[in-house]
């Protein structure tokens, strides 16, 4: 009578480590990038919100024959007139309200994110 040994085949735990291991290694690698991937992302989105609002502030100046002086607030740009459909909002604001995220002020200024001063950098160049 011959004893059958039946040789299953699988991993060894220690294979199985070694590719726990460069799993890690690699999303360890990777992580940073997604993150500052996510910031960038996050602050063209802003800036691309800037872009919107002067150029409806430009759009509400000539058409109302105001000056550069003129200020405006959110009702002149998102109100009946609809220079602008919806009101953008700041990618990291949390209140997520128009006033809350940008400041229009004059004419001839850029408008100013609320939200990301300082190191996240939102502002129009």
């Amino acid at each position: 009578m011959r004893n059958q040994t039946s040789r299953k085949s699988g991993f060894t735990l220690v294979e199985i480590m070694i590719v726990v291991a460069i799993i890690g290694l690699l999303a360890a690698i990777a992580l940073p990038n997604f993150v500052r991937a996510r910031k960038v992302a996050r602050q063209n989105t802003c800036i691309a919100n800037m872009k919107q609002l002067d150029s409806a502030k430009q759009q509400w100046a000539l058409e109302t024959k105001k000056t550069e002086a003129a200020t405006m607030d959110s009702a002149d740009l998102i109100g009946a007139t609809l220079y602008i459909k919806n009101a953008p909002l700041c990618p990291l604001d949390s209140l997520n309200t128009f006033v809350s995220s940008y400041t229009l002020g004059a004419v001839s200024v850029n408008p100013v994110c609320q939200i990301g001063t300082g190191a996240e950098g939102h502002t129009l160049p």
